[in-house]
């Protein structure tokens, strides 16, 4: 792990964030905590793996609301719920939307640490399959709008003859592009090729019936 994770809390009560501070600081963590869920949310998005501890009830923005504005905004922090006054609709919604969590209080320091740990692993594994996914998109934005072409008919299995005929071009032109793509994205076989495109999120031509 290149970068320390970070761990956020969320929670108007004063005493409950010195505790949560403490606890989280002797277990090794980078700890972290603010007043209200607009002031996390006025700070810039970490960089490295992170997760917020969070209270459900508190003024201004609560946070159930906080978790929603976390996904509208594409934001990707793993959310723990803490709460005094939780009840199943409650925490039905919160791990819906993809909680890791939600701990009724009063919680052992164990079991809330567990789920830390679920929540930077999980934050961990996300972060992965982002910087897969960018680099995969880089990747296939080296390439001509032709190269892409042959690259999404070759992805579906289809000969180069076939791409020849669907494209309008001669086979060994398909060949020298087939050639220069397969180069651009570092790969050798077709197998390859579509898990790249699926990593990217580009999918290959739909075949023809």
């Amino acid at each position: 792990m290149s970068l320390k994770p970070s761990v956020f809390v969320i929670d108007d009560d004063a005493s409950v964030r010195k505790s949560l501070d403490r606890l989280l600081t002797a277990a090794g963590y980078q700890s972290e905590s603010v007043s209200s869920a607009l002031d996390f949310l006025a700070r810039p998005p970490c960089s490295g793996p992170s997760c917020v501890i969070v209270d459900v009830r508190m003024p201004g923005l609560n946070g159930l609301d906080f978790q929603e504005t976390l996904i509208q905004r594409r934001r990707e922090e793993q959310l723990i719920f803490i709460t005094g006054h939780g009840n199943v609709p409650m925490c039905a919604r919160a791990m819906k939307a993809g909680a890791v969590d939600f701990l009724p209080k009063p919680f052992k320091p164990d079991e809330l640490l567990q789920c830390v740990e679920r929540a930077l692993t999980r934050s961990l594994e996300q972060r992965s399959v982002a910087t897969e996914r960018e680099q995969a998109r880089q990747l296939l934005d080296s390439l001509t709008s032709r190269e892409f072409e042959v690259m999404q008919q070759i992805s579906t299995g289809r000969l180069n003859k076939q791409v020849a005929a669907e494209l309008g071009i001669a086979e060994k032109t398909v060949k020298v592009h087939r050639g220069r793509m397969m180069q651009k994205l570092g790969i050798t076989s077709v197998a390859e090729l579509v898990r790249l495109m699926q990593k990217g999120g580009v999918a290959g031509e739909a075949s023809h019936q």
